[in-house]
């Protein structure tokens, strides 16, 4: 579906397909390589038994989970960062800061926002998660999308503070 607004959204963000693929090919594999294990090669104790085939099977799971959500594009416009779906990752309103340093806590290729009041917990695994006032974005998708999204985030910001004039 294509979107009548794009002249409001200032930049966009998607998961590219090369790295979809490794991310859910490595959560999947994993997930699969522990039950192969639990089955092939069974530990003595049962509580070890039950913690391979419960991990195996909860990766297996967030492999599926993150499949559907890096379908999902990011979008930001004026008013918030939101995806596809129509979820709000961050009014730009309560953003206070955005943060896409080296050594910033932050999934690959991505940023991290810190919001002025907290947010309800979220995580689409690939994509986003939001706990607090922390925000971040990003993990499987391009940097050629993300780094211009936050370096915009960062302008509407420093705009907002009067760090800078209405015209930049």
């Amino acid at each position: 579906m294509e979107d009548t607004h794009d002249d409001k959204i200032l930049a966009r963000a998607s998961a590219t397909m090369p790295r979809r693929l490794i991310g859910v090919g490595t959560l999947a594999g994993l997930g699969l390589l522990l039950i192969y294990l639990a089955v092939t090669q069974p530990p003595a104790a049962v509580i070890w038994l039950v913690f391979l085939i419960v991990l195996g099977v909860a990766a297996l799971w967030v492999a599926q989970i993150m499949w559907r959500v890096t379908s999902r594009e990011l979008l930001l416009t004026e008013e918030a960062l939101t995806d596809s779906s129509g979820a709000v990752i961050a009014r730009i309103e309560n953003v206070a800061k955005v943060d896409r340093g080296a050594f910033a806590m932050k999934p690959s290729n991505g940023f991290a926002l810190t919001l002025k009041e907290a947010g309800q917990r979220a995580w689409l695994p690939g994509l986003w998660w939001r706990t607090g006032k922390r925000v971040a974005v990003g993990g499987v998708t391009a940097a050629r999308d993300t780094k211009p999204m936050a370096d915009i985030l960062s302008v509407m910001i420093m705009r907002r503070e009067g760090e800078l004039p209405p015209e930049v």
